[in-house]
């Protein structure tokens, strides 16, 4: 424990850190006696609250009597004097029939976990696509005639990930003839990388395993591309919800006074421009993606300027030693910081527990070389 501060100053600011988060509104000494029934007399919790200001763990605004939390006090109550909560039966259930709902849907599981976030903890989340350790590999291909001159492709890669592309067609051909095509291709790069099919591609047509038609290979170079696409993607992409529940947070709504107005509307840009280009959130991926459990990073703490005032609540997700990705919410530093954890900690594991069973599915899906 910190020095300076005795059980009594613990309590107190136990107290005013969930009277803040619960109001928005600075605390004052009458209000903690009041409502909570403290037995000991207003001036010796005014005394206390000096104290644990002096000690920087509380701060006033402006001329207020109120006192409220500072990054260093919501970090000592996280660490030792928050009470350690999980999602009620009812709430776990609840969301787990919503996933088991779009099993096998990596991409919707991806969307969903982001709205439940959001929806239970009421403030914004951030959800990266699981990242394979190794390269992206290329499963099989399905190729299905919508219309004469039209065909939709299937591509299918190992970790449940699945994109779609319509393509138009010079020639119209049957459904056998697309059935023969993609089955010849799916065999031909079945377990294939990125760098695997490039090379391929490379070769000189006479120099191929498997003589390609045109058509063949141009679905080939579509393959390609799609593989590209994603590999890039999966550097970049943040997936974000929850803008309308982080914004109804008291922070973002202008006061009658003109320099709250002027802070509020700062904040309110300042949050639009973090979930839509997601800077100052990257940093933080590759720590949680590092870390175990959740991962609670306070205002100041955060290296990038644009975030001092946001507190992010992250955890990995994912099948050890095959993918892995991140999630988790940011939201003022006035958080529920037991709703947040829990909402986390619950939303991760459920994803971890997902795609285990997407991988075990595929691995019994594969051929035993043994066999």
């Amino acid at each position: 424990m910190s020095a300076g501060l005795t059980e009594r100053r613990q309590v107190i600011l136990k107290l005013v850190i969930q009277e803040f988060v619960e109001t928005a509104t600075p605390v004052a000494s009458e209000t903690l006696v009041r409502k909570y029934r403290l037995n000991v007399s207003s001036a010796t919790v005014r005394n206390e609250l000096a104290a644990l200001e002096e000690l920087g763990y509380l701060t006033h605004l402006h001329t207020s009597a109120g006192r409220v939390p500072t990054d260093a006090g919501y970090r000592f109550f996280v660490e030792n004097l928050m009470e350690r909560t999980t999602l009620s039966l009812a709430e776990q259930r609840t969301i787990r029939h919503q996933f088991y709902q779009v099993r096998g849907e990596l991409d919707q599981w991806i969307q969903l976990a982001g709205a439940v976030l959001a929806r239970t903890t009421q403030n914004a989340s951030l959800v990266t696509p699981p990242r394979v350790a190794e390269r992206l590999r290329f499963r099989s291909l399905e190729l299905i005639g919508i219309h004469e001159l039209m065909v939709l492709a299937v591509l299918v890669f190992h970790g449940g990930i699945v994109k779609q592309q319509t393509i138009a067609l010079d020639t119209a051909r049957s459904q056998e003839e697309l059935r023969r095509s993609a089955a010849r291709l799916s065999d031909y790069l079945a377990d294939q990388t990125l760098s695997g099919i490039e090379e391929l591609l490379t070769r000189d047509p006479g120099q191929q395993p498997l003589q390609l038609s045109e058509f063949e290979r141009s679905m080939l170079e579509l393959i390609l591309r799609a593989m590209q696409l994603f590999e890039e993607q999966a550097r970049e992409q943040i997936y974000s919800d929850g803008l309308l529940e982080m914004l109804s947070q008291p922070e973002f709504i202008p006061a009658l006074a003109r320099d709250d107005a002027e802070r509020a509307v700062q904040r309110l840009r300042r949050a639009l421009e973090i979930l839509k280009s997601g800077r100052g959130l990257e940093p933080l991926i590759p720590q949680a993606l590092a870390s175990d459990g959740v991962q609670v990073i306070i205002g100041g703490e955060n290296s990038a300027d644009e975030m001092r005032e946001y507190s992010v609540v992250l955890a990995r997700y994912g099948v050890e030693n095959a993918v892995a990705g991140v999630l988790g919410v940011i939201g003022p530093t006035r958080m529920a910081y037991p709703r947040s954890i829990s909402t986390v900690r619950y939303i991760s594991s459920l994803m971890s527990n997902l795609l285990a069973e997407l991988y075990n599915a595929e691995s019994r899906d594969q051929p035993n070389p043994d066999q």
